[in-house]
Parts: C-alpha cells; structure tokens; sequence
C-alpha cells in the first residue's frame, strides 16, 4: 500500500519553476549517467512532471520524469498525458520505482505542509533511501503562484541547506511585513513552526530582515543589487551563506543547515523508518 495520505491537490502551472530550476544546477543530475527525477506528489493535474521535464531536458535531454501520487483517480488522469521520458505511478513516500531503479532526484513539494512535524524525518528517510549515491531530496513549500519558496537539501548524510526563493520585486519594507522575512509562512514543515525566539532560524530571518532594511538605499540600482548585499552582509557576520552572485541575483539564498537547523535535531540518532 502507498505509504502517506492524500492531500489538497493544489497545483499550477510555473509554480514550481523557481524549484525547477534549483535541481537543474545540481551536480548530481548533470554527472549521473542516467538521470531519474520523482516528482512526488503532484497534485490534481499533470502540470509539475511535465514542465519539470521540459526544463531538466534542457540541460539533460535523456532525463526521466516519473510523476509519484497517492490518489488513483489523480494517476489515471495524469497518464493521459504520459510522452517520452514522462510517465505516472501510484505510490507515496515509498518512492516506487522501476526494478533496479533508483532516483537522482526526488522533489517533494507542498505536501510535508500537510503533515504534522513528527512525521517529517520519517518521510525523508523513506525518501533518501530511494536514491542513487550522491542523490537528493528536495522537500519544502511553497505560495500559490511560486513567487515564495523555501526548500532543504537532504541526502543519505542528512539535511544539507536551507534554500530561500523569492520574487525580488516583490519585497518592500520590513513595516509593511513584505520584508524577505514573508519567506517564515512557507518555510519547511520541519523548521514552520521553529521561527519563534530561541531557535536559529528565528535569528536568521531576523538578521536576513535587518540586512535588507540596512542595504535600502541600494534599491535605486534595483532589487537584485540590494539582495546580493544583504546575502553579502549576512555572509560577513557569520552566516553560512553559500552560492555567489550568480544564484542570488535570482533571488535566491542558500545557507548551511546546521546553521539553521531545529534545536535537538540529530539526522544520526532519529530512527529509521518502519518498512
């Protein structure tokens, strides 16, 4: 039986492209010699796998898209849609696959948001153990139309970086609360509902806001010049800030986990799960 339940279903077309375009980069999608990307959990339509592929294709023509949901009806229509180097199955955080099959990359979008926080390391175990050697998990959430996102890394040693994704043109002030630190509401299931005093992520996003309001003269060269100096900023102070110049001008800003991670969280002695 799939393991997992059924979730809203939400879905949208370009929702995930700033995702997308995140595993495009990966190391292991462009060395693997035969790329295998899951997109878990894809909701009401087949909309997420096939832009998935249309993009990784770009970079990795012989890329293959399996689009994983737990709802039936969901598979059979989706199947309609099935082409080469796209196709639908049934399953859940079990991550079936073809015999002898493992993945480069499993996406999990919007759907650990649905979950309570207990069950979230159980799922990425489940998860990572579906992968190739050096392969990754990519799990986080995100808006309804893609313009805010957050997602972690994980592989076979754990959790790796916290990625924040934003529409720059989007973010004002910290007054009007559309300040980088909007990005809490759709943080990770594992680190939603740790923004609170005495945990780290709570002391990024406030540093990461701070930074923001520091570099706000920087804006009449546009908001890609003003993100890249808080990233810089933060970087200065401390914070494991990777990327360059190149990632966050996107938008984007990676940071290491440990630097972030929930207070007590041991990748090594949370339990494996129950087959």
């Amino acid at each position: 039986m799939p393991i997992g339940s059924i979730t809203r279903g939400t879905t949208g077309t370009n929702r995930l492209r700033r995702i997308d375009r995140w595993i495009a980069q990966l190391p292991v999608l462009r060395r693997s010699p035969a790329p295998l990307v899951v997109d878990l959990g894809y909701g009401a339509s087949a909309t997420t796998p096939l832009e998935l592929h249309q993009r990784l294709s770009r970079v990795r023509p012989d890329v293959e898209v399996i689009g994983i949901e737990i709802d039936p009806a969901r598979v059979k229509l989706a199947s309609a849609s099935a082409r080469p180097g796209v196709s639908f199955r049934l399953g859940g955080f079990e991550v079936p696959l073809p015999p002898g099959r493992l993945a480069t990359v499993i996406r999990a979008l919007n759907v650990l948001r649905q979950y309570d926080e207990s069950a979230v390391l159980d799922a990425w175990k489940r998860m990572v153990a579906r992968l190739e050697p050096g392969g990754v998990l990519v799990e986080g959430t995100c808006n309804e139309v893609g313009r805010v996102a957050s997602w972690v890394d994980v592989t076979a040693e754990g959790p790796q970086t916290l990625t924040l994704s934003l529409r720059l043109a989007d973010l004002g002030s910290i007054a009007d609360k559309t300040g980088p630190s909007l990005v809490a509401e759709r943080l990770p299931k594992l680190l939603i509902h740790r923004n609170v005093p005495g945990e780290k992520i709570h002391a990024f996003l406030l540093d990461l806001d701070r930074h923001w309001q520091l570099n706000s003269p920087l804006s009449v060269y546009g908001p890609s010049q003003r993100w890249i100096a808080t990233a810089q900023g933060l970087a200065a102070e401390g914070w494991p800030v990777l990327g360059g110049r190149s990632r966050w001008k996107l938008g984007e800003l990676t940071i290491a986990w440990p630097a972030i991670a929930p207070t007590g969280f041991d990748w090594g002695t949370a339990a494996s799960p129950t087959w």
